[in-house]
């Protein structure tokens, strides 16, 4: 699965191991700011995270175990990463509210979805990004550092180093010249 493979959701490991995580998210998201079982619980939740990474609850994950975290990564309240495979993200990335960062995938294949059967495609997001709320970042997406993603836009390629997109699909916009006055 974590390789991209096809696998079948139902399979028992894979079922236990989204039970694990739905118990760590329903203590984590029991929590507020303050509390001193939370960066514990996060730790349990999550693969691995650098220091100063802060997660607004609620947070809801498929696994957890595959989400890695840079230093001072911020995501903003009720974000949603389904982690089958790896899912990225740089230092100082900042992740608004209510974004869905997606890795799970079906096939296209009428048959082999009936067949119960899925895949997967990392997501890496960069260093010093910014994603608005709302915005869906969909599977095998790699977005570059210092980029930037509007509000509500749905990334359905890979977004450059330093370019601003926005829309659906997302397209990068024509920079804005600076005036300095």
């Amino acid at each position: 699965m974590v390789a991209g493979a096809l696998y079948r959701p139902g399979d028992p490991d894979l079922v236990e191991r989204r039970r694990r995580a739905q118990e760590a998210m329903r203590a984590y998201n029991a929590t507020i700011l303050g509390d001193p079982e939370r960066s514990a619980l996060l730790d349990r939740l999550i693969g691995a995270r650098g220091e100063g990474c802060a997660i607004r609850a609620p947070f809801h994950v498929d696994y957890g175990t595959n989400i890695r975290l840079g230093h001072d990564v911020f995501f903003n309240y009720g974000c949603v990463v389904l982690d089958v495979c790896p899912v990225t993200v740089g230092d100082r990335a900042e992740i608004g509210p209510a974004v869905q960062i997606l890795t799970a995938d079906h096939p296209r294949d009428p048959k082999m979805r009936d067949a119960g059967l899925e895949f997967g495609r990392p997501v890496a997001i960069g260093s010093n990004v910014w994603i608005g709320g709302g915005a869906l970042i969909l599977p095998g997406v790699t977005v570059g550092d210092d980029a930037v993603i509007g509000a509500g836009a749905v990334v359905t390629r890979d977004v450059a180093p330093g370019t601003t997109v926005a829309g659906n699909p997302a397209r990068p916009l024509r920079p804005r010249p600076v005036h300095h006055g």
